[in-house]
């Protein structure tokens, strides 16, 4: 058979990376080789396949014979999905003021879940049972929506990453209260890799019930998935997955991705790949005088503050966000295929940026 005709172009140039963020990469070429044998012929549809039913095996080894997985689109759904899950109408979900869900899924817990989040600003991210408390009361008050859900993102949104034992801290407290634990995990295998654990000894091992596991930022082209740890009290999940527009029908290629990263190691390569990444660039920005690391860099996130013209001027010549604009606060992030020779020219460009201050 003759190979199949394209006429597609490239419209980029491969070798120039940003550090705006790890979802800006490509899929890595061994989940693009998985898609290609997944290709061809009939699969059924929904998640009937075969791929789909393996991808069960692949997450229970990571985190025991009762976890199960519900592949879907993206990181934002598979938050909102798994939230639904574990609250009542009237439930709601105690998460930190720079948790995801808050900030950056433009209110969809709230408007498409029907969710209230009650959030507690913290100082690095992190979620303790004291914080909670400022949020885990008023369950037999009408006027209040009940607290029903902790959720933590682990790494957090500011590249913190909690210990198995802090985890473990906030399930017992949370649990004491009748309240499920939700992590975020769009970014769990960096999580594991800075804690050098498997993924179960920060999970499931410590009391979590569900999760959002990561596919996208760790090298998939697309797809995550709900990951249920604890069978008990999660309801209707795949009902709740085709109602929020989550059911793929051809889950076959959101599934072997995800069967891709796990089966082996690709997850974790990518990962220390890229919090290594984070940490040589992290090395090189200590050294620009007038630049402050704002935060523990734990994970593949580097938040930093500078001079605004700086950042800006920098900004023409790398893509990477504000944080806080109005403080000068900026965020580079690392992903599976930054180089060494990007960080090093970055660094050497900021260089040459704060010399001109």
């Amino acid at each position: 058979m003759n190979p199949p005709r394209t006429d597609a172009r490239r419209h980029h140039d491969p070798d120039v990376r940003g550090f705006a963020s790890d979802n800006y990469a490509g899929a890595h070429p061994e989940v693009l080789a998985a898609l290609a044998v997944a290709n061809g012929g009939h699969q059924v549809a929904y998640g009937e396949d075969a791929y789909t039913e393996n991808l069960q095996q692949v997450i229970r080894s990571h985190f025991g014979p009762t976890a199960e997985a519900f592949p879907v689109f993206n990181g934002t759904g598979a938050n909102v999905v798994a939230l639904q899950a574990v609250t009542d109408r009237w439930g709601a979900v105690i998460c930190a003021e720079s948790a995801h869900i808050n900030v950056d899924e433009g209110g969809a817990p709230e408007r498409v879940g029907g969710i209230k989040l009650l959030t507690v600003p913290t100082p690095d991210g992190k979620l303790t049972p004291e914080l909670i408390d400022r949020q885990a009361y008023g369950w037999d008050d009408e006027h209040r929506a009940m607290p029903q859900v902790v959720s933590i993102a682990q790494a957090t949104e500011l590249g913190t990453v909690y210990t198995p034992d802090e985890i473990r801290a906030i399930c017992e407290h949370a649990h004491a209260h009748g309240m499920k634990v939700h992590v975020d995990g769009s970014r769990l295998a960096n999580a594991a890799a800075t804690l050098n654990v498997p993924l179960r000894t920060f999970t499931n091992a410590v009391g979590v019930d569900l999760l959002s596991l990561g596919g996208t930022k760790n090298g998939a082209l697309f797809g995550e998935a709900v990951v249920v740890l604890e069978p008990d009290g999660i309801r209707h999940m795949r009902h709740l997955r085709k109602l929020s527009m989550q059911l793929a029908s051809k889950m076959r290629f959101v599934s072997v991705q995800l069967e891709a990263l796990l089966a082996r190691d690709l997850w974790l390569r990518n990962a220390r790949h890229a919090n290594e990444m984070a940490q040589r660039l992290a090395e090189g920005v200590r050294a620009v005088h007038g630049v402050e690391i704002l935060h523990p860099v734990q994970s593949n996130a580097v938040f930093a503050r500078l001079p605004h013209e700086v950042s800006e001027r920098l900004q023409k010549r790398f893509r990477f966000y504000f944080w806080d604009e109005a403080a000068g606060d900026v965020r580079w992030m690392c992903a599976f295929d930054t180089t060494e020779d990007d960080v090093d020219t970055f660094v050497a460009a900021l260089k040459e940026e704060m010399a001109r201050t």
